[in-house]
């Protein structure tokens, strides 16, 4: 509001445009051929600046008949307001408030006579007044202004010598950008408000700056323009530093793409919350053995970042090496409904818009989040499991929901495998390893090498780190472990080195037993060796280990026997490998030696029960197409338990082949619908039906 002294009544009224002024300025320039004199009202000038136009006649109609509407609609104080608020200073300078900082440093209210007159002065000539260009033009206008306000008693008579007298000096000061990124995004959220008090710790944020900057300018050598980071203190939930690129005024990189709210591919980096999920609901412990073998689910075939397998892995390693086939297997038992969930309960909009059309390749980078996203998440992790939305204003009246995303269990069982040093993911770098903070911290790089990220949490903090090309372009050096990480230990050291903060305790909730370490079950009887694990009370698995057998085989080993069968003597028992039928298949082909009981007696006339064989190399209900002009062959393999030696195929009902177990055998497709049958030698037989097309 700008306060205004009480004039004789008419004396400043008119109803937006002034017909006087308008007639006058006519004539003079028809008599003079030239433009003399204007006739814009302060009220003309408000439309003008909010309305930018070519200066026509047309346009001049339009500007009068919309600065009668303001005077219809707001008073003449607030038409003064917004004049003053729009006016140009001089270059790029516009209201009285940016002017009076950028030129004086101070607010208006602290300006004196003589500052007051020049600022007023500059926007009737913001080309030829503008200070620093010609301060004698400047200070003359000025002083003539001076006594014309002071012969109107704007101001004491006494102080116009001193204002008069008083010289012209500027230092043009520039506003400081402190978080570009935030600051314009809270602008463009609230665009009514002009003030925030956030949450940005400023000492913090400029450190971070700097290291961002200066990590930065060693990747751009390879191509590696962009990085994007969020701290956020635990307790609070509040953001502390946001930078949203490593360099704002950098257009050649893209610098004003706010990289905290671009939608990137996570890469590994949801793996944590999925291993909590299926820890509270009892699937896994820390010592669980998981299968990394190749795996086949209904025509999706994940493969490994090493394109290597590793047949039996505990769920901590899984989780360490960041391994894709053990997490996809668990995402298909925990369902990815009730991942999905989870992660919009923790207000990922993008998972959150595309749920229907998600698959198993989610867990593995295939789907969309932000990294103020994934900082919510870690974020959460450290806190014991439950989510909180980030806050960036300070006494914000924004709603404090928390959501139980995992049990305080699973959280720290999560920060206890995320914080140990012997994992592969350390930076290859020999200064990286001079100092490692103790973090618990999650690497992960999207395919194609979009994306590089490395983010970490302690007991204080929690530091997102995201690096690529905010264009997309692929890198071949670009991983989250090599470009990443080192940014994320340089964080944790600068802002929390050497930190005294307490470590995160175990829950009350979590136990300790004994299990076996082939496979993380309750040792069974022939179980011999024993680690111990944590476990959840009454959720956990409590199955017993299993992975050795007690067979009766023929004194010649050539046989075994079951109890149907067994005979009175010439016998003796010997204890095998009992592995799943899709580890047996594993060690099959790639020929890892393991003794398997032999076949069974030939004249035993049981019929078995249990698991038949499964067909793994054809998938039921699905077409495959076939090129008419080269017809391919099918592969037909199929999974086993340890207790079957030969299987038998079957086309169309058709006897094909006799093969033994785990070996490959192909044949050649006809169009239509063909059935496929497998039978074992315990009689034991599974069937699907596919449909051959040609094109």
């Amino acid at each position: 509001a700008v306060e205004t002294k009480e004039v004789p009544p008419g004396r400043y009224y008119h109803f937006g445009i002034n017909p006087f002024a308008i007639v006058r300025a006519g004539f003079n320039n028809i008599v003079y051929h030239k433009r003399t004199s204007g006739a814009s009202t302060i009220t003309m000038q408000v439309v003008r600046l909010m309305e930018p136009k070519k200066r026509t006649i047309l346009n001049k109609f339009i500007e009068s008949f919309r600065a009668i509407q303001l005077e219809y609609f707001f008073s003449k104080d607030e038409i003064l307001s917004m004049y003053l608020s729009l006016t140009p200073f001089g270059g790029n300078i516009e209201g009285i408030k940016s002017a009076s900082y950028i030129y004086f440093g101070k607010p208006p209210i602290l300006l004196s006579p003589s500052e007051s007159v020049l600022l007023t002065i500059i926007p009737n000539r913001p080309s030829s007044l503008k200070p620093s260009k010609n301060n004698f033009l400047l200070m003359k206008e000025r002083n003539r202004w001076l006594i014309r306000l002071s012969n109107e008693n704007a101001f004491p008579s006494e102080q116009l010598n001193d204002a008069c007298k008083e010289p012209i000096s500027i230092n043009k000061k520039y506003f400081p950008s402190f978080a570009p990124h935030l600051s314009r995004r809270l602008h463009l959220e609230n665009p009514t408000k002009n003030n925030f008090k956030t949450t940005i710790d400023l000492n913090i944020q400029q450190k971070v700056e700097q290291i961002c900057y200066n990590h930065m300018q060693r990747l751009s050598a390879h191509t590696i323009k962009n990085a994007s980071i969020i701290i956020v203190d635990n307790k609070s939930h509040e953001v502390i530093a946001y930078i949203g690129s490593e360099n704002f005024k950098n257009s050649y990189t893209h610098g004003q793409v706010d990289g905290n709210l671009a939608v990137r591919s996570p890469g590994s980096t949801l793996k944590p919350l999925l291993y909590g999920l299926a820890i509270d609901k009892g699937l896994i412990t820390p010592k669980y053995k998981l299968l990394d073998v190749p795996l086949n689910f209904s025509g999706y075939c994940p493969e490994n970042f090493n394109q290597r397998f590793n047949g039996r892995v505990t769920t901590e390693d899984a989780l360490a090496y960041s391994l894709n086939i053990p997490a996809v297997k668990i995402l298909n038992e925990i369902t990815l409904p009730v991942f999905t969930q989870s992660l919009i309960k923790c207000n990922f909009k993008s998972i959150s818009k595309n749920a229907n059309v998600l698959g198993l390749s989610t867990i593995l980078g295939g789907c969309g989040v932000t990294p103020e996203e994934m900082a919510g998440l870690f974020t959460m992790i450290a806190n014991k499991g439950k989510y909180e939305k980030l806050n960036y204003l300070l006494n914000s009246q924004q709603q404090k929901v928390s959501s139980q995303i995992l049990s305080e269990s699973s959280s720290f069982l999560l920060t206890e495998i995320l914080s140990k040093s012997d994992r592969p993911d350390l930076p290859d770098l020999f200064e990286s390893s001079l100092h490692i903070p103790r973090i618990a911290w999650k690497t992960g790089t999207s395919y194609g090498r979009r994306d590089a990220w490395s983010i970490g949490f302690n007991k204080r903090y929690t530091v997102t780190v995201w690096v690529g090309n905010f264009d997309g372009t692929g890198v071949a050096e670009l991983t989250g472990a090599d470009m990443a990480t080192p940014l994320l230990f340089q964080i944790f050291n600068t802002i929390d080195y050497n930190s005294n903060n307490k470590w995160f305790a175990s829950s009350s909730s979590l136990d300790l037993r004994y299990v076996c370490p082939e496979t993380g079950l309750i040792p069974g009887e022939l179980c011999t060796d024993k680690v111990i694990d944590y476990f959840l009370p009454g959720i956990s698995s409590m199955e017993i280990c299993q992975h050795l057998q007690e067979t009766t085989i023929s004194s010649d080993e050539k046989i075994s026997y079951c109890r149907n069968c067994v005979p009175e003597l010439g016998y003796k028992k010997k204890i095998f490998s009992n592995p799943p039928p899709e580890l047996l298949k594993y060690y099959q082909e790639h020929q890892i030696p393991i003794e398997l009981p032999p076949a069974h007696n030939p004249a035993c006339q049981r019929v078995f029960e249990g698991k038949p064989p499964k067909i793994s190399s054809l998938i039921d209900q699905q077409e495959y197409l076939i090129e008419k002009s080269e017809p391919k062959l099918l592969e037909l393999s199929a999974e086993v338990s340890s207790d079957v030696s030969t299987l038998s195929w079957f086309v169309n009902n058709q006897f094909f082949k006799k093969v033994n177990a785990g070996e490959k055998v192909f044949f050649t497709p006809t169009p239509g619908k063909t059935k496929i049958s497998c039978s074992d030698d315990k009689g034991r037989n599974s069937n699907i039906e596919i449909t051959i097309s040609l094109y």
